[in-house]
């Protein structure tokens, strides 16, 4: 008697994993809202800074325009003005424009 009051009271019919199977569901949205577009996003920008090159112009994350002169492993220099070169971080970079 005791346990009834504390559990309540069961349907004959009812499935003891829809509380889980609710869960499973609401994590999937999540995922496929929220989580997987945030890293195809991170991973097209991953691609996009491996990709630069000689040549190409850059802006960065603090809003500085440049044409990159030398690429390194880490960094690349930049020419941001005439006889003004600036050495930038690759993870500061924001947009590669053509």
């Amino acid at each position: 008697m005791i346990d009834q009051l504390l559990v309540g009271p069961t349907p004959e019919g009812s499935n003891p994993f829809a509380p889980l199977i609710f869960m499973a569901l609401i994590f999937g949205v999540f995922w496929f809202l929220l989580i997987r577009p945030q890293q195809k996003k991170e991973k097209d920008r991953r691609a996009m800074i491996a990709a630069v090159k000689k040549g190409d112009n850059v802006v960065t994350v603090g809003g500085l325009y440049g044409k990159v002169l030398q690429v390194e492993e880490a960094s690349v220099l930049a020419q941001v003005d005439d006889n003004v070169k600036v050495r930038i971080d690759k993870n500061a970079i924001s947009t590669v424009r053509e």
